[in-house]
């Protein structure tokens, strides 16, 4: 088996009294989907904000091919090669589709120093523009690229947030409930894509509540559940495992399910 893409290990937050995460360990091969699951409440967008550098970890450890990221801030992690989406994606008024793409440019000179008159600027305004034209089209966003970011449809802010964390040319892209709200026919965009992205050898760690996306997509789940790792399994295992059950069910439901089951 080959090094993990990333290693987290032993890791704990709290915000004041309450012990969000504890003693949180699990490893993320290189090519795989991997589904991060749970009831509310149950750790998982603090677990992703600990790992991209948006909340700081209160101990363990956090590592990306063997480099300790768990302790940089958010753009620090970007550059060493973790991307991220989040849920509620805040798009704004005054910029164009590809603006806000080109804006994503994690470069040494990107679209922010062709605004500021860099020496450099416009022959990466021309990288910037040319990576997210072609990133825009992959992601069928090329007939609203001129529209105001502001104007998408939920749906095609989501895909505008993949393609915004694909400009980092990440090798690992967490993302926070890619379909939450979208539109069928949107969803089936996003799904091909994330599949696309995958044979192309993209890593990808997944929150979502979607269980028919879970199966569709990914190729192991783990279960958080009041900030601890319950299971580490295939999507068609997890009707059957009985932490995964109690996780959202309760003791007294998921031992009726489970006499039913075996009825």
């Amino acid at each position: 088996m080959s090094s993990p893409i990333l290693d987290v290990k032993s890791v704990a937050k709290a915000f004041g009294g309450n012990q969000v995460l504890q003693d949180v360990s699990f490893s993320i091969q290189p090519g795989e989907i991997v589904g991060l699951l749970g009831p509310n409440g149950s750790g998982k967008s603090t677990l992703l904000n600990t790992i991209t550098g948006f909340e700081a970890i209160d101990a363990g450890q956090v590592l990306l091919q063997g480099r300790a990221i768990g302790r940089l801030p958010a753009h620090r992690i970007v550059a060493a090669g973790v991307g991220r989406t989040f849920q509620l994606p805040a798009m704004p008024k005054k910029m164009s589709v590809i603006e806000v793409a080109m804006a994503a440019a994690t470069t040494q000179h990107g679209f922010w120093a062709t605004l500021l008159g860099s020496p450099a600027s416009k022959a990466a305004e021309t990288a910037a523009r040319e990576k997210a034209t072609a990133l825009l089209d992959e992601l069928l966003l090329t007939p609203v690229r001129d529209l105001p970011a502001a104007a998408l449809s939920g749906g095609q802010k989501k895909l505008l947030g993949i393609v915004c964390a694909l400009m980092g040319e990440p090798r690992l892209l967490m993302l926070d409930e890619p379909t939450a709200g979208v539109h069928p026919n949107l969803r089936n965009d996003i799904v091909a894509a994330l599949k696309r992205l995958n044979r192309q050898g993209m890593t990808l760690v997944i929150v979502e509540h979607d269980m028919h996306f879970i199966r569709e997509v990914c190729s192991r789940c783990i279960v958080l559940d009041r900030g601890h790792i319950v299971a580490s399994c295939k999507p068609a295992e997890l009707a059957s495992n009985e932490r995964v059950l109690q996780a959202y069910l309760g003791g007294g439901a998921a031992h009726t399910v489970k006499q039913k089951e075996a009825a």
